[in-house]
């Protein structure tokens, strides 16, 4: 085989192995994780900055799915994340009471926050088990829902036995931040922009597993 021919097979394995966007690992074909927890480790904070008040919050009744292909996570990637509004806490139990009121996010009415996956874009790899990337989703609040745009990254692991201690099976750790306005979603209260931002910056770290 002569070296053109050469040089254009491996031009075509590498174009190959860019486009498919996949991870490294052992596991093949299609895999799912699933990130409820029940020890509460997986979290999504929220925070809220106004001139009177920082406040820093966070929620653990988490669950969902994610399902993609090993060999190209970008393409096949699909699923959705839920959170409780009853599990939000902002370390004030008074504030946390108004917050998951009728007058704020109504737990009783819309119990869950949900974020549903439609698209992967700017997927960079920037380890063999790691990608970062931008995820556009359906953003599904107080019965009501927008699209968002979140920056996120996701890395694989193997299962070892220092993952075990995490969970049984591979793994799968995935850090997200976005913002939330509001408005957008219907509350309202007069506080929004004066003791409460009406923009809330989400940020979400979570590990999941294919073995539940």
């Amino acid at each position: 085989m002569n070296k053109s021919i050469k040089s254009f097979f491996a031009f075509l394995i590498l174009g190959s192995s860019l486009f498919a966007q996949g991870f490294t690992v052992k596991a093949t074909g299609s895999q799912v994780f699933n990130f409820e927890d029940k020890n509460g480790r997986n979290q999504v904070t929220f925070f809220s900055a106004t001139p009177l008040e920082d406040i820093t919050g966070t929620a653990n009744g988490i669950s969902g799915t994610v399902t993609f292909d090993v060999v190209n996570f970008a393409k096949t990637l699909n699923g959705s994340l839920i959170v409780k509004v009853a599990s939000m806490n902002s370390g004030i139990e008074l504030r946390d009471q108004h917050l998951k009121g009728s007058n704020w996010l109504n737990a009783d009415k819309f119990p869950d926050i949900v974020f549903t996956i439609k698209e992967v874009t700017n997927v960079k790899k920037s380890d063999s088990n790691k990608f970062e990337f931008k995820v556009k989703g359906d953003f599904k609040m107080h019965g009501v829902t927008k699209e968002v745009v979140a920056d996120a990254e996701a890395t694989y692991l193997d299962e070892s036995e220092q993952t075990k201690k995490r969970a049984p099976g591979d793994l799968l750790g995935i850090r997200a931040k976005f913002n939330v306005k509001l408005s957008e979603f219907g509350v309202n209260n007069q506080l929004v922009g004066n003791k409460v931002a009406e923009n809330i910056e989400v940020s979400v770290n979570i590990v999941g597993s294919n073995k539940y």
